[in-house]
């Protein structure tokens, strides 16, 4: 005789019946989930109980959770081009969201050791600096600081990035002969976070990039995105003469 089967805790009762909905396309991505307290009054349920739902629901990629806005579902997780260098505003089309950004710094500011050794320039000496908040349907997916060398892009600081990409901008102006990508799993900063709106406890990917154009050190940048948002996938194709 088969066992009876195990009655389901009221956290997977809540964690099925959301998975439920988003499959079967009743909840569709971006719809916001019903909250903790909403949950747990119709499943008569504790807070903790619902906390622990979407708690794990997050883990699993199905829903995401922005602090002081509300639980959401989660998009398909898109693919981000690593070898390739494009701009986020073209990867965010290609994956059927909308970009925006917002500029949090545009400068020209003087060469420290740390960052004249990473491109090649002398202490003292000027470069520019940008830090460029990318948005999905106004969602941060990508937090991007910049430093770039003058001689390769002297009219960097008078353009709009609103308008164009620091990447589209810079393609067109300096065209790369080389880049080196280091990839990393992050903590975020808390001044990253802030922008991102995500919590400490939240993992991110770091992309590190310097670029060669004109025969020197083009930029060096950084791009930090939360991993439950954003992932990176590179092609490397070896062909075999025959």
């Amino acid at each position: 005789m088969e066992k009876p089967a195990r009655p389901r805790a009221l956290y997977e009762q809540i964690k099925q019946q959301i998975t439920r909905e988003i499959d079967a396309g009743r909840l569709k991505p971006d719809d916001k989930v019903p909250s903790e307290t909403r949950l747990a009054k119709a499943f008569k349920a504790s807070r903790m109980t619902a906390n622990r739902a979407l708690k794990e629901l997050t883990e699993e990629g199905r829903i995401i959770r922005i602090q002081g806005v509300g639980t959401f579902v989660a998009r398909p997780k898109p693919d981000a081009a690593l070898l390739e260098i494009r701009s986020i505003a073209r990867e965010i089309a290609d994956w059927g969201g909308i970009h925006s950004c917002e500029v949090l710094l545009l400068a020209k500011e003087t060469v420290t050791p740390d960052i004249g050794e990473k491109m090649d320039l002398a202490p003292g000496t000027d470069l520019f600096h940008s830090i460029v908040l990318h948005k999905d349907r106004g969602v941060g997916v990508q937090y991007s600081e910049r430093f770039i060398n003058p001689a390769v892009a002297p009219d960097y600081l008078a353009q709009d990035f609103v308008q164009i990409t620091p990447s589209d901008y810079l393609l067109q102006v300096a065209p790369v002969q080389e880049a080196e990508h280091v990839i990393e799993a992050v903590r975020c900063p808390f001044h990253v976070r802030s922008h991102l709106q995500i919590s400490a406890a939240e993992p991110c990917l770091c992309l590190t990039r310097r670029t060669w154009s004109f025969d020197r050190v083009a930029t060096f940048s950084t791009m930090i995105s939360p991993g439950f948002r954003y992932k990176l996938k590179g092609k490397f194709n070896k062909r075999v003469s025959q």
